[in-house]
């Protein structure tokens, strides 16, 4: 075991019953988390839709009646509380493991078989619609698959190993006290499944092919309600015309409506239809053009004068079919182009037909299998790109292995281990129109041995599971950042490489690090690093912020300590180049301290709560007890004060 440990305080310890303002609370605090939980766990063969209205209705149905539990039916002495054991995170909330209980046991008595005269739950009802997650990849697919073939105390001991990240102890006492008569074999069942299904860090689990919170809309049963409802219907129409006869004569809104009839054609959707008059930039509009981004990429591969595929790729994405697999990134629409979108690429990559669509604001990928085949739409939102944001986007991923096809400017490309900062990138072969050879992105996270990223040029750019790589840069925000390059912007990403799988699936444009303070540990014990990691989106919000305790010694792959993290913060960004940020640290003797930094410009930092003192400067040591929390402030140049990155 290191002899050198950083965490976060953890929370107030807690006695006494939980009573339902305290579970509700915890309830609407945590509903995406426990929805999720209730989703995963419920069998995958009863369909999507049923799966996400029963997840719901469960997690609903959490909220106990009684004012407290400790006492009453709800009482379960033998469960490992949070507040007996120190938890850090979610779990820590005694109302979070309670309702965490609750929808564990409903979860599994509603995966169990039912008999023929048990009436199903009720559900919450959605007319008209199938509500369905978001698809993912072809490791989601392996991962759902996997989990079918587990029973459902198989399928919630895997939930709560990976997803909540609970030890074998603890997930075995929970599964006895949900109902569960042999833990021991949904803990072995859960252990079977192999590694390929899931990265086995609970990063698939979070992503949005099982988050029945982000959910897609179609259409259901359209011919069956025709039939139903067509003399209804008539009806209806013929009253709604008769009275607009009758109460306005020689009048009426269809003549002087500014919307045509919804059957009207329309020229100008027509046109964006119309694959001859797809736009295309000419080879060498790049180097002439005023900014170099996807607009000023040439139409490129094999079949980019094919108009047949060309018209079904437009077609697909006016008018996606039931059997089409449509996924967006987060805060990207997936409707049809206004105008007629710029082809970018069309051509055959790896046994499919691929299509590249850009229409300035969004880029579009269809692929096919063959004319009339299985299909697939991916949209990214692109808008405002640049030369360093634009260098490569994707065109297949294959059993972890994904092609890109390269900007014209690109000259060379390597693939780079992040880290291994010391180890020569190798050459990566693209063919004449850009495309590269299969390099496999998607690193093994347990443990997370190695990250690869891209190299073109001197720009990094890393996988993160979307259509574009994210952009790789180093250096303190307002002051220009700069591309990875030297020794210690790679020493600090070899150390925050592995946190890049916090930020998938997020639409992120570019992920910055910054080394804000270095530090001397007390006792002798050398040096660290206190690194701040920003993660901005390509829709400007929905930015990603940690602060990172990095002692220097640490090994590779190992990323120290997240000491805090904020979701839409303007900390350490060009708004807010600033950051603070605390952690308690445990030295060899077993003495415990609070360590605490701020950026440059930081004059003095005080602590109060469980740990007082103060200090003159950017950095703070102070003695302190295990567990100890403490609140910090900071003083600026220029008067202010400042509170810890939250």
């Amino acid at each position: 075991m290191d002899q050198h440990q950083a965490t976060v305080a953890p929370d107030d310890e807690t006695t006494g019953l939980i009573d339902v303002e305290q579970a509700e609370a915890a309830l609407v605090e945590h509903y995406p988390r426990l929805v999720r939980l209730a989703y995963l766990i419920l069998p995958p063969g009863i369909g999507r839709t049923r799966r996400v209205l029963a997840a719901h209705a469960l997690a609903q149905r959490a909220l106990p009646r009684n004012r407290g539990y400790g006492t009453g039916p709800d009482q379960h002495p033998e469960v490992e509380l949070p507040w007996q054991r120190g938890t850090k995170g979610p779990a820590a909330d005694s109302g979070y493991a309670y309702v965490r209980l609750r929808v564990l046991r409903l979860a599994l008595r509603a995966a169990r078989p039912r008999r023929w005269w048990q009436r199903p739950p009720a559900l919450p009802q959605v007319f008209g619609l199938r509500l369905f997650p978001r698809s993912g990849g072809a490791d989601e697919l392996a991962l759902e698959k996997a989990l079918s073939e587990l029973s459902g105390p198989g399928r919630a001991a895997y939930v709560l190993l990976e997803l909540e990240q609970l030890g074998e102890h603890e997930t075995r006492t929970l599964l006895r006290t949900a109902g569960v008569t042999d833990a021991r074999a949904a803990l072995e069942e859960a252990e079977s499944v192999p590694d390929p299904a899931g990265s086995r860090d609970g990063s698939l689990l979070e992503s949005a092919e099982f988050d029945p919170c982000s959910l897609q809309a179609r259409p259901t049963d359209l011919m069956r309600r025709r039939q139903h409802l067509r003399a209804v219907l008539v009806a209806v129409v013929a009253l709604v015309v008769c009275g607009t006869l009758l109460g306005m004569p020689g009048e009426g809104w269809g003549p002087t409506s500014a919307a045509a009839p919804s059957y009207a054609r329309n020229p100008s959707s027509e046109r964006a239809l119309d694959p001859d008059r797809l736009t295309r930039a000419t080879p060498d509009a790049w180097r002439t053009a005023s900014r170099a981004d996807f607009s000023s990429w040439p139409a490129r591969g094999d079949r980019v004068r094919d108009t047949e595929l060309l018209r079904r790729a437009l077609a697909v994405w006016a008018r996606p079919g039931r059997s089409v697999r449509v996924s967006a990134t987060l805060g990207t629409q997936s409707g049809p182009p206004s105008g007629p979108p710029q082809l970018l690429f069309a051509g055959e990559v790896d046994q499919a037909s691929v299509v590249l669509l850009y229409d300035g604001l969004r880029v579009a990928r269809y692929a096919e299998t063959g004319e009339g085949g299985a299909a697939a739409l991916d949209f990214a939102r692109l808008d405002a790109a640049d030369a360093a944001t634009s260098t490569a986007l994707v065109l297949s991923r294959t059993d972890g292995n994904v092609r890109y096809l390269t900007a014209p400017w690109v000259r060379h490309a390597w693939v780079r281990d992040l880290l291994r900062p010391g180890v020569a990138p190798r050459p990566l072969h693209r063919s004449g129109d850009g495309v590269t050879d299969p390099v496999r992105t998607v690193p093994r996270l347990r443990p997370c041995r190695g990250w690869p990223a891209l190299q073109f040029g001197s720009r990094l750019v890393a996988d993160l599971g979307e259509l574009a790589p994210a952009r790789l840069t180093y250096g303190a925000p307002g002051a220009g950042v700069r591309d990875v390059a030297g020794r210690a912007a790679r020493a600090s990403w070899a150390r925050t490489g592995c946190r890049l799988a916090m930020m998938r699936t997020r639409g992120v444009r570019s992920v910055n690090a910054w080394r804000f303070a270095a530090q001397a540990l007390p006792e002798a014990g050398g040096h660290a690093a206190w690194l701040c990691t920003r993660a901005d989106t390509w829709r400007g919000t929905g930015s990603k912020v940690l602060a990172q305790f990095q002692p220097w010694d640490t090994r590779r792959g190992a990323s120290g300590a997240v000491a805090a993290g904020a979701d839409n913060s303007p900390a350490c960004g060009p708004r807010e180049p600033r950051v603070l940020a605390g952690v308690l640290w445990k030295a060899r003797s077993g003495h415990w301290y609070l360590l605490a930094a701020g950026s440059r410009q930081v004059t003095g930092i005080v602590a109060t709560g469980g740990v007082r003192g103060r200090s003159y400067g950017r950095g703070l040591i102070l003695p302190a007890k295990a567990g100890a929390r403490a609140d910090l402030r900071a003083r600026l140049v220029n008067g202010d004060r400042m509170g810890p990155l939250r």
